[in-house]
């Protein structure tokens, strides 16, 4: 899953991708290094961003979804958390929502159940404007584990078919350094818990914060921590280096499978 944001205050890539002309060269990028889906967001979710209105994300997502729904045969997945949001990014070509807040927006799990779009649930403490405010867990993998159950069952009740959901544990969202470590030491669990994993950990802070890297120095951490990842039996990486990172899973993948092709 390759990232693009087509936002003016993305952490990583902020403002390089916002204009439409930018946008659509980045995702055929994307789409030439080997992502099978490209996840366009309209608004930034890291922490102290400034929130979006759904009228203004809609402008910035829409024709980026429709220009690359029109040159490209990729998956489109809407980042987002609002239902209008994703309702004219579906309409636009967009074929699965991931959202980090599970669908928990009035609306939002019933518009995914009668659109019948494939969704991504992830975890997330309080928002995003405060999660990083000192995050506290007595458990940290048993409460995201109960939190991405709960939250797919409720998807379920509502329509959504059990294998249109995938789980993402929300690295960086709502965790401290040491919670997101012991996450990574437990993709195993999630990864059992019967439905794809997702894992997005492409140049994040606590990355930094274990190598001493500024954002644009990240990949080899991010890299090995991707390769981990598939390794543990996740099945979606959300990256910004697709090239890299493809390379890195697949040849893992190989080594697993036994596949030379």
């Amino acid at each position: 899953m390759g990232i693009l944001n087509v936002t003016p205050d993305s952490f990583s890539d902020g403002n390089r991708y916002a204009g439409i002309d930018a946008a659509l060269a980045r995702a055929a990028q994307i789409a030439a290094e080997g992502a099978a889906i490209v996840d366009v967001g309209g608004e930034s979710t890291r922490p102290g961003a400034a929130a979006v209105d759904e009228s203004e994300e809609i402008a910035r997502v829409v024709p980026v979804i429709e220009g690359i729904a029109a040159a490209s045969e990729i998956a489109i997945s809407i980042d987002t958390s609002k239902p209008k949001v994703m309702a004219a990014a579906v309409k636009a070509g967009a074929c699965i929502v991931n959202d980090v807040y599970a669908l928990r927006a009035p609306g939002a799990r019933s518009f995914a159940a009668e659109s019948q779009v494939g969704v991504c649930l992830m975890h997330m403490q309080g928002e995003p404007r405060t999660m990083q405010d000192n995050p506290r867990y007595e458990d940290v993998v048993a409460e995201v584990s109960e939190f991405l159950m709960h939250e797919r069952d409720e998807c379920m009740r509502s329509g959504v078919a059990r294998d249109a959901i995938a789980l993402d544990p929300g690295l960086g969202f709502g965790k401290s350094l040491a919670h997101n470590l012991t996450l990574l030491r437990s993709l195993a669990h999630f990864a059992a818990l019967d439905s794809p994993l997702l894992v997005g950990v492409s140049r994040k802070s606590f990355i930094g914060r274990v190598l001493g890297r500024p954002v644009e120095d990240r990949l080899y951490g991010g890299l090995g921590l991707a390769a981990l990842a598939v390794a543990e039996g996740a099945r979606i990486i959300r990256t910004h280096d697709v090239g890299a990172t493809r390379d890195a899973v697949f040849m893992v993948s190989a080594v697993l499978q036994g596949n030379e092709h």
